[in-house]
């Protein structure tokens, strides 16, 4: 049974456009909002585009972002004390 933690971060179907409000590309990413305002401001996710007043996240250029982030089966590198991603977690 799943936790109320992981139902908080369900999945949820790709978005069928290119340009994503802020929840959406949080969301798109798997992480909560205010993870990923932590990860704008550090630099491993992209800025905002403004279009007309809006404030929008490239669906590309996330995944590029997402591309670049260590770990997973790309990346030999260990997640450990010293890691600079435990700072985006405190």
């Amino acid at each position: 049974m799943p936790t109320a933690r992981e139902l908080r971060y369900e999945a949820v179907p790709p978005p069928t456009r290119r340009g994503l409000s802020r929840v959406e590309a949080a969301g798109y990413i798997g992480v909560s909002p205010t993870l990923f305002d932590r990860m704008v401001a550090y630099g491993s996710m992209p800025p905002p585009k403004r279009v007309c007043g809006r404030v929008i996240w490239d669906r590309k250029a996330l995944d590029r972002a997402f591309e670049a982030l260590p770990g997973g089966d790309d990346s030999a590198q260990a997640i450990g004390d010293d890691n600079e991603w435990n700072e985006l977690l405190t």
